[in-house]
């Protein structure tokens, strides 16, 4: 298909993540006051969405507590500056096998699989805007590790979602998750408008080469709106070759912990760099009321 570059671009900031970053980075935020502080400050460099996951604050260790959720969320909320706001609804599917010789029972340390109700309770109760939902099941990075989203967890999932007005991004770490969220569209799991991220680079889901880029952004239907990333040494190219694919950007501290080779970022660094990129390529950095309007949000309003 013929590049068609987006001229109006916005930004996803991709804040802290699950992955063992908290202690390579100092500026990988851990407490629920840091994490919205580091959103913040991305939403004043120029992101209009945050995507949030949540750490124990004691041990950085990636967490599922509502606890700590419903603090970064109303903490973003009661902030003077507007942002979309973005929870995660990843965890809940870790399976660590035995070895290879036994691989049942599972490895109690790290396994952490949750019903449906309960990995999307943050979402009922915090009510963002926008929660992700991986769209299908890989092996991730090294050892024994599995991520699991089976078609049912992700339907249930998806009706729940739907039906609390939030509106899901699809996480598509392969051509098989689009071909399945496609799946979930014409059973009406999903509505229209469709949000889909593209992960790149993740072992072992698409590479992040650019004809691999280009099947995955050849398999988004037209009327969906795409945003793309990649972990790693290509984490700051991938702005420009989302915007030349006709995508929107995903920075962050979740991704990438560098700006620059050997140089430590904040999120707000990564939100700046990709603002110029975006910027020099002829394209428009557009705000948080443009992407409620163009992906029908809807918002709720901070304590009151």
């Amino acid at each position: 298909m013929p590049l068609a570059m987006n001229r109006d671009v916005f930004i996803t900031c991709a804040v802290t993540g699950s992955g063992d970053t908290a202690g390579k980075s100092p500026h990988v935020p851990r407490s629920p006051r840091e994490i919205a502080e580091s959103a913040i400050e991305a939403a004043k460099a120029g992101a209009a969405v945050v995507h949030c996951h949540v750490r124990d604050p004691e041990t950085g260790a990636p967490s599922r507590r509502n606890d700590l959720y419903r603090e970064v969320t109303e903490r973003i909320r009661d902030a003077e500056v507007d942002v979309v706001l973005n929870l995660t609804a990843g965890m809940g599917g870790d399976m660590i096998f035995g070895n290879t010789e036994q691989p049942l029972p599972l490895n109690p340390n790290g396994t952490d699989m949750a019903g449906a109700t309960e990995r999307v309770s943050h979402v009922a109760e915090c009510l963002p805007e926008i929660c992700t939902l991986d769209c299908g099941t890989m092996n991730f990075s090294l050892g024994d590790y599995v991520m699991t989203n089976t078609p049912s967890m992700l339907r249930a999932m998806g009706r729940m979602m739907t039906d609390l007005g939030v509106r899901p991004e699809i996480e598509a770490f392969d051509t098989g998750h689009l071909w399945f969220a496609k799946q979930l569209v014409e059973e009406g799991v999903i509505e229209d408008p469709v949000l889909i991220q593209l992960c790149m680079g993740i072992p072992w889901g698409a590479p992040d080469d650019l004809n691999t880029f280009m099947a995955m952004v050849n398999n988004v239907p037209s009327n969906w709106t795409f945003s793309a990333f990649s972990i790693g040494r290509n984490a700051m190219a991938y702005p420009a070759a989302a915007v030349l694919a006709g995508g929107n950007v995903r920075v962050g501290l979740e991704d990438n912990l560098y700006v620059g080779k050997g140089q430590l970022a904040t999120n707000a660094q990564l939100v700046d760099k990709a603002v110029n990129i975006i910027e020099s390529m002829g394209a428009r950095v557009i705000g948080p009321a443009d992407v409620r309007e163009k992906l029908k949000l809807t918002k709720r309003a901070p304590r009151g």
